[in-house]
């Protein structure tokens, strides 16, 4: 359970400390996640061409500071 205190009757500002707390735990992310179910092959697949394209964004940031 995550509780924020609120401050000098400041709720705009303890709505923003919950809002960071909540996105550290990975909440949000975390409910992405769940939404829908995809299969194990289809997981491998993207994580193998999400690899693939950062790999390449380093070899392009490479080869400009060389």
């Amino acid at each position: 359970m995550i509780r924020q205190t609120v401050k000098d009757n400041n709720l705009e500002a303890a709505l923003k400390r919950f809002k960071n707390k909540v996105a550290r735990d990975g909440v949000p992310s975390e409910c992405r996640k769940r939404e829908s179910y995809k299969k194990p092959g289809v997981v491998r697949r993207e994580a193998k061409e999400e690899g693939i394209k950062n790999a390449r964004k380093r070899n392009r940031n490479n080869s400009r500071h060389d």
